[in-house]
């Protein structure tokens, strides 16, 4: 039974039903005009001009300009001229311009729509293959598509066209081949991540330190085929200018971030509450390894294979040291993973299933961080990860006063 009762279905109905109005009559509402640019003045699909522009600059092998941002803009410009004196910073690695290669032949509206309807559809497929995993929640299934639909993380994606739907199906498919002890493609998977370093990071963490292998083999041949790709294609020199690009983060930081409080990871939510650079480092340094020590514990535990991936995607988002509002999505499979353990369990702890909507609903009132400085959305996924941690930890002292019961008395057992 659920202990959060005022989590009804039908007042997650109406939640997920006005939820998925607004946002979603906003967007279509936004974007409602004549031109390439929204009613706001911003450009369609925003996030995807630059993926169309590196696009552009692999299908004419000008690697020299891929983090080029000048260069850049001047293409952008070129191609699609509603997007004059937009510029990006360029961190994504090489060879995700060959991704866009093929739509950059296409017109920027045209390949933008492609793009939407590929990101929608591959999400889509996540979130129901998970539900198709999830038992407890089978009956429920328009209740699961609507929350799916209306969860903002989502909305996000698709208005800013971006590409974390990719690293969803990553971490969806390395799931499923867990489950069916297939370590090594589980790993080949996880190593796509490659494309975006950051949300790799928690997972090699755990999985060095539990010693899997497989998983950890499997990655670095998935990665490495990347990195031969993008080398094979436009030289060192592209890798090199990355590099360097990426060790001037630190000095880029205003450009890399303009919005901060639409990030939702540790060390943003320190360093919106800290004023100091140093001490706001420092403290997400700490509060990782806190995250990281959780997750290989739980990693280490008896608990069953969903709710270990969902501490670990949790971890993912905690611990990346940049993560985006539509990041987001690659919660969702934790999220209905969790939800069906928690309908299993009979003494399930209190609040579970509050932090859960919570976790799926806060990214709403991001923009709020701007004044209040405290990112609620870290404090919830913090908050499940370590109620997870606590669970595993009752459950392994409750195993180990069950085996010592068994040790005292088995030897009064007669011959």
């Amino acid at each position: 039974m659920n202990p959060d009762r005022w989590l009804t279905s039908k007042r997650l109905r109406a939640h997920g039903l006005l939820f998925a109005v607004t946002i979603w009559s906003f967007y279509f509402w936004t974007l409602a005009s004549a031109d390439l640019l929204d009613r706001y003045g911003n450009l369609k699909g925003t996030d995807f001009l630059h993926f169309y522009t590196l696009g552009s600059l692999a299908m004419e092998h000008r690697g020299g300009d891929l983090y080029n941002v000048n260069a850049q803009a001047a293409l952008a410009g070129e191609r699609v001229p509603d997007a004059a004196g937009i510029h990006y910073l360029p961190l994504y690695p090489p060879q995700v311009s060959l991704l866009f290669w093929p739509l950059a032949h296409l017109s920027y509206i045209g390949a933008l729509a492609i793009w939407s309807a590929g990101t929608a559809l591959v999400y889509g497929l996540c979130c129901y293959s998970v539900w198709r995993a999830c038992p407890r929640l089978r009956n429920w299934g328009w209740t699961v598509a609507l929350l799916c639909f209306a969860y903002p993380a989502f909305f996000h994606l698709i208005a800013w066209g971006q590409t974390s739907a990719i690293a969803m199906a990553c971490f969806t498919g390395s799931f499923f081949l867990l489950r069916n002890h297939r370590k090594f493609s589980a790993g080949l998977l996880l190593g796509g991540l490659a494309f975006k370093p950051q949300l790799g990071l928690a997972v090699a963490f755990v999985f060095v330190a539990i010693r899997s292998w497989k998983i950890l083999a499997g990655a670095a041949i998935s990665a490495g085929v990347q990195l031969a790709c993008g080398l094979g294609y436009f030289g060192w020199g592209a890798y090199r200018n990355w590099l360097q690009t990426l060790a001037r983060i630190p000095l880029l930081l205003p450009a890399f971030e303009p919005r901060p409080y639409q990030t939702h990871c540790l060390r943003t939510f320190w360093s919106m509450i800290v004023p100091w650079d140093g001490l706001a480092a420092g403290l997400y340094v700490i509060s990782a390894v806190v995250v990281l020590a959780w997750t290989i514990s739980i990693w280490r535990s008896r608990e069953p294979l969903s709710l270990r991936y969902s501490a670990l995607l949790m971890a993912t988002v905690l611990v990346s040291p940049h993560l985006t509002v539509y990041d987001l999505v690659i919660l969702a499979p934790a999220l209905l993973l969790s939800v069906d353990w928690l309908f299993s369990q009979p003494l399930a702890p209190v609040g579970f299933g509050s932090l859960i909507y919570l976790a799926a609903v806060l990214p709403l009132v991001g923009p709020f961080t701007r004044w209040i400085h405290v990112q609620l959305s870290v404090v919830v996924i913090t908050a499940l990860l370590y109620v997870i941690w606590r669970l595993q930890r009752h459950a392994g002292k409750f195993d180990h006063a069950e085996h010592a019961e068994k040790r005292q008395v088995q030897p009064m057992l007669p011959n």
